[in-house]
């Protein structure tokens, strides 16, 4: 979705990494590694993006590491439009639509702002699995991504929940 209005592959990607987990930081080789390019190609969108003020940057030790820039105007509009483009609002649309479920959360590769075709979605809550699975169904078709889930009971997920943390989860959901 969002290729249709940026040109820029690079670009792209990068909005997707900062702005569908907004707590994601990354430093340049780190995302020549990710995205499987060379560092100039990264250096200069990063750049374009930072003197835009769509994205922050801090240094920590010999790494500069860049970030979404929460306090800029576009921010929530961006945030929006890129979970929209990785399908989130199709994957918060099942919740409401399953019942009791108290929280949902993106975790693996998308919770990092990796767009690899498979979203984990972790559940908590008293779902009737038959459904959800007729709901993943759908969305999958829609979203044109493989959606896999793990369902906890609320005392299941009180022994895990530490696990999921703000850089390897995204709240996706709270009942």
């Amino acid at each position: 979705m969002l290729s249709a209005l940026i040109t820029s592959r690079t670009r792209v990607r990068l909005l997707l990494k900062f702005f569908s987990n907004s707590s994601t930081t990354a430093y340049l080789r780190s995302l020549a590694d990710e995205f499987g390019e060379s560092t100039n190609a990264i250096r200069i969108e990063l750049k374009r993006l930072q003197e835009a003020g769509l994205i922050t940057a801090s240094d920590n030790g010999n790494k500069r590491y860049y970030q979404a820039n929460r306090e800029h105007v576009l921010y929530p509009e961006l945030k929006s439009l890129t979970r929209k483009s990785l399908g989130f609002n199709q994957i918060e649309s099942m919740m409401t639509r399953l019942g009791n479920v108290e929280q949902a959360l993106i975790t693996g590769d998308y919770a990092s702002g990796r767009d690899s075709g498979i979203i984990d979605v972790v559940i908590v809550g008293d779902v009737d699995e038959h459904y959800l699975r007729r709901l993943v169904e759908k969305a999958e078709t829609t979203i044109e991504r493989k959606i896999r889930t793990l369902l906890f009971t609320p005392g299941e997920y009180e022994k895990y929940a530490a696990r999921f943390t703000k850089e390897n989860a995204l709240v996706l959901w709270q009942g």
